[in-house]
């Protein structure tokens, strides 16, 4: 069962623009964007366009070192595609929404394999607490609290590319 949640998501993308634009200001140069696929990197290509950075957002999934990699196998996301150099680089990441932290530290194996940043910062859109693993983001647009038995997924409307959030039960074994 899926119901939407009065979370919203086009206004939360608002501040984190903003939030972005600051880690950026403040951040030496090169600094890129990469979206953690499917959310992160809608967001960080859309942050790519309307804060009028150069050149693409990279895209960075976290399908080949996940913890759970035998249970889910290989997502049908899009794969990573870093179109900068990652050494010597600030990279900003960019997600919908950090929960555990497992995730996070996934796509830090896989940025890693593409060589050594000078530093990484995470942008999100939400920070839903429960964390299992120390991970923190340099900015989050909200915090919010749900049950364990809850996702939250971000979702885009393909044709206007509106973002809302969509709260789903967890499947049984999930």
């Amino acid at each position: 069962m899926t119901s939407p949640t009065p979370i919203d998501a086009e206004a939360l993308y608002s501040q984190l623009r903003e939030g972005v634009a600051a880690l950026l200001a403040a951040t030496p140069k090169p600094s890129y964007l990469a979206g953690i696929t499917s959310g992160g990197a809608w967001l960080a290509e859309r942050l790519q366009r309307d804060l009028g950075l150069d050149g693409d957002a990279g895209v960075i999934s976290s399908s080949m070192h996940r913890d759970d990699f035998a249970q889910r196998g290989l997502a049908m996301s899009a794969q990573t595609v870093l179109p900068f150099d990652v050494n010597g680089a600030h990279v900003i990441l960019v997600d919908d929404v950090l929960y555990t932290g497992r995730t996070i530290r996934a796509v830090l194996n896989e940025l890693y394999d593409y060589g050594r940043p000078a530093a990484v910062q995470l942008a999100v859109l939400v920070d839903r607490a429960g964390r299992e693993l120390p991970v923190q983001a340099s900015y989050k647009a909200a915090s919010v609290s749900l049950p364990e038995d809850q996702l939250l997924e971000l979702a885009k409307d393909e044709d206007s590319g509106r973002l809302s959030f969509v709260l789903e039960k967890k499947k049984v074994g999930a």
